[in-house]
This record gives C-alpha cells, sequence and structure tokens, in this order.
C-alpha cells in the first residue's frame, strides 16, 4: 500500500515481550504508528495519552497513532468486520450468532449491535460467554444450542479451524441452513471447514481476509490520511497466503 501510494514507509512485524517498553519506544523512536497483535491488544491501553471511544468500549486497541509524541489507540478490527458483511449484506435489524468471546467477538458483536443488528453470543465457555453478553446487553447461550433457524447471520470470531487444525469447526454441518450469512475471521486456510460445508449447505459465504484488509486498511488511513489502496492490499495478502501452502 506504501509503494502503490508513493508514501515513504516501511512496515515491519516486532515480538514484543514488554508492550510498555514497546509504548515507549514507538513515542521516542517517533515510529508514526504500529499494529498491536495478541496478547497486547488490552494491556496497551494503559499506555496510551488517548483512546478513541470504540476502541474504549471494545476494550481492546490494534492500532497505535503517534501524533507529534502523543500515542493515541484505536480499534479497526470492528470497522474492518463491519465493512466485511456490508460488501455482502445488510446488517441493520439483522439477528446475528457471534461465535466466542474474546477480543474479536467483542469487536464484532459491538461493531453489530451500533449498525442495528440484533446479537447472541454463543461460546463454549458459559462464563466468558454470559460476561461478555452482559457487558454487550445482548443474549448469550452455549455454543452447543446453536440453531441456524433463529439467526440470519453466524460470524466464528474463534481460531477453531485454523492451520494447522484445519478440520476442525465450531458448528456442525447439520447446524447450518440455506440462506444463512456465515463469516469466519480466520484467513488461513482462505476457506475454513466451517465456509466448506457452509457453501455445501446453501450458505452466503464471507472469508477472514476481507475483514483482515478492511481493518489494515483503515490502519493505513489513520496513519497516512490517504485513502487505502484496498484492491491491491488484498492481492498482497492473497499472494502471501499462497505461498504459505
Amino acid at each position: 500500500a506504501f509503494a502503490a501510494t508513493g508514501v515513504n514507509g516501511v512496515y515491519a512485524a516486532i515480538r514484543v515481550k514488554d508492550i510498555r517498553l514497546a509504548a515507549a519506544g514507538v513515542r521516542s523512536l517517533g515510529l508514526k504508528g504500529a499494529s498491536i497483535t495478541l496478547p497486547h491488544k488490552e494491556a496497551v491501553m494503559a499506555c496510551l495519552d488517548y483512546i478513541d471511544p470504540t476502541a474504549r468500549r471494545i476494550k481492546a486497541v490494534n492500532t497505535l497513532l503517534n501524533a507529534d509524541g502523543s500515542l493515541k489507540g484505536f480499534n479497526t478490527d470492528c470497522a474492518g468486520a463491519l465493512q466485511a458483511l456490508a460488501e455482502k449484506t445488510t446488517v441493520s435489524g439483522r439477528q446475528i450468532a457471534v461465535i466466542g468471546a474474546g477480543g474479536a467477538a467483542r469487536a464484532v458483536a459491538y461493531g453489530a449491535l451500533s449498525a442495528g443488528a440484533k446479537v447472541c453470543v454463543f461460546n463454549r465457555s458459559r462464563e466468558k460467554g454470559e460476561a461478555l453478553a452482559a457487558e454487550m446487553g445482548t443474549e448469550f447461550k452455549p455454543l452447543d444450542e446453536f440453531d441456524a433457524e433463529h439467526c440470519e447471520i453466524l460470524v466464528n470470531t474463534t481460531p477453531v479451524g485454523m492451520t494447522p487444525r484445519t478440520e476442525a469447526s465450531p458448528v456442525s454441518r447439520e447446524a447450518l441452513r440455506p440462506g444463512l450469512v456465515v463469516m469466519d475471521i480466520v484467513y488461513h486456510p482462505l476457506k475454513t471447514r466451517l465456509l466448506r460445508e457452509a457453501e455445501a449447505a446453501g450458505c452466503l459465504t464471507i472469508d477472514g481476509l476481507s475483514m483482515f484488509v478492511h481493518q489494515g486498511a483503515r490502519q493505513f488511513e489513520l496513519w497516512t490520511g490517504l485513502p487505502a489502496p484496498t484492491d491491491i492490499m488484498r492481492l498482497a495478502v492473497e499472494a502471501e497466503l499462497t505461498a504459505l501452502r
């Protein structure tokens, strides 16, 4: 994206153990920003000067912007998920089942609720699932009680089905039905078992690459102030994933 827009920038992966020192490094070295990945999305919030209201509500930051030494935190997972859904379907007024109770589930649930959807949280762990549902003011059900007849959109936010355990799926093939919209945020592999079985069942599917690219595009825009070349970004990720096969 930097190359395509003529931005003089470099994007590099850095393994971090102490997020406080890493945040201080971003500030002191004058880095323009950073992506924050697991397991630091919550802990980094204590290191920031400003936290965007959406990120504060989700309780997770995945993007840092260094504004002249002032560190600002944002969550682009929420916008990325909504954009991925909006490309294929309508969110407002729909009944959405969110599988999972982690940071990604919180981002998707909050985004869906903000867009006017009704949300039900499904999770294997009752304690975590009920906690997220209570926090968001939504319903909770154990994952083994999932029934596609009572939802219009299903979003898997768990790592179930991710490489190397590609034959795992969060729900059974029998739980799916024609017309259901199924989104999986896992993007390696691009077509998870859940999406393969959803296609076979007549569902409309959305792969994890869409959310991944759109959240990255929003990060690019925060850092540069330029419109993100999302098509080029998607091609770059597709090429990288192909090379990993």
